[in-house]
């Protein structure tokens, strides 16, 4: 009972896939011949320029065969030429189901008449041939034309960063172009164009008819920025031709240490020989949290410098956080003045204060050198007695 109730699925589901693939069949050769083809068949040139319009000879369904190709209705005075991978060509010979690209170059004279024209392309092959008519208008003076673009339009960095744009200027129209360029960034932020592969700074670049240059933007944020997401505008102008495009940057939090003493103070005491404990401040006033802030010291030669606690785990923006700096000055320090530097590092973010430490000497050899001086006057005092009197 069970294979007579799937039979007729089964019978269903083969005859869905016949049909299918049958369809599919068909889709597939409806289209069979030879075709040249462009996305434009009718064109607006000026005089005394050169324009290209790109091509396809398409085989649909054919043997592989070769292609005479040729143009006719060509003006007096024009130059038509017939481009295959960047050099002239007079044949072509496409795959099956596959195409050949061309290009059509035009050279008009200066003095050419103003009325419109038709040329006309044609691939011929033995019993099949292709035929392109193109109709061309003339006309003194074309709107000019330009686009801009950028690969990476977002970037990502801290406010330490430099931001580079690589943006692609093109001139899609009919004319040499002089196009200038200007940046509209957030306060404070730095803008400059340079070219593509150099340093020189640029407001203005020159551009050939169809060509495209690029150019760099560099960004420069204050270093003081908070964290966010930041647009960009790029305008270029060319007489009367206008293109724009947006940038963005996303700039991430950055710690900012600062390293002093208590209540501001960048003075000690201490004593030679002796331990003293000296507090140290460190501060964010960046924009993110500060984690593993080490800390270590220059100080000079013979003394012993640690701290308690030797590191900060955690600095969150807006906050301080107390160490004890121990310091034990050198035995052989005399009296005086001594600078030492205490530094804080935490993610690439270093931050230094200067401390000037006054030494001082232990009371005890004070005493003792009183003592052996008092001693020292006493002898001399009794030797001039005793040998005054003789």
């Amino acid at each position: 009972m069970r294979a007579l109730f799937l039979a007729p699925l089964a019978m269903a589901f083969c005859l869905s896939a016949s049909a299918a693939q049958a369809a599919d069949s068909a889709d597939s050769h409806d289209i069979k011949g030879l075709y040249l083809m462009t996305d434009y068949p009718a064109v607006t040139v000026r005089p005394g320029t050169t324009s290209t319009i790109p091509l396809r000879l398409q085989n649909y369904g054919l043997a592989p065969e070769r292609y005479q190709l040729s143009i006719a209705g060509v003006p007096g005075g024009w130059t038509a030429t017939l481009l295959g991978g960047g050099q002239p060509v007079a044949a072509a010979m496409p795959g099956p189901d596959s195409n050949v690209s061309l290009q059509l170059r035009l050279d008009v004279p200066k003095n050419a008449g103003m009325t419109a024209k038709t040329l006309t392309v044609k691939a011929e092959g033995q019993g099949n041939q292709a035929v392109l008519p193109i109709d061309v208008a003339l006309a003194k003076d074309l709107p000019a034309k330009l686009t801009v673009e950028s690969k990476l339009p977002e970037l990502r960095g801290s406010p330490k960063s430099n931001f580079e744009y690589t943006l692609t200027i093109k001139n899609d129209s009919g004319r040499n172009l002089v196009a200038s360029f200007a940046a509209d960034a957030p306060p404070n932020f730095e803008t400059s164009f340079t070219e593509a592969y150099g340093t020189q700074e640029l407001s203005s670049i020159p551009i050939n008819a169809g060509q495209s240059k690029d150019i760099k933007l560099k960004v420069r944020p204050p270093g003081t920025i908070d964290g966010g997401h930041f647009p960009i505008g790029v305008t270029v102008k060319a007489e009367d031709a206008t293109a724009k495009t947006e940038l963005a940057l996303d700039i991430t939090g950055q710690p900012q240490l600062h390293v002093s003493g208590r209540e501001g103070l960048l003075s000690a005491s201490a004593v030679a020989a002796k331990q003293s404990s000296i507090p140290i401040v460190v501060t964010n006033s960046g924009s993110a949290p500060a984690d593993n802030i080490s800390l270590s010291a220059s100080a000079p030669t013979g003394w012993k410098v640690t701290f308690q606690p030797a590191t900060i785990d955690r600095l969150v923006p807006g906050k301080d956080a107390q160490v004890q700096a121990l310091l034990t000055p050198s035995d052989k320090s005399l009296a005086g003045d001594y600078m030492t530097t205490i530094t804080a590092t935490s993610r690439g973010d270093t931050a230094s204060g200067q401390f000037r430490v006054m030494v001082s000497t232990s009371t005890v050899w004070g005493i003792a050198g009183a003592g052996v001086i008092g001693a020292a006057l006493l002898l001399m005092l009794g030797a001039v007695a005793r040998f005054g009197r003789r």
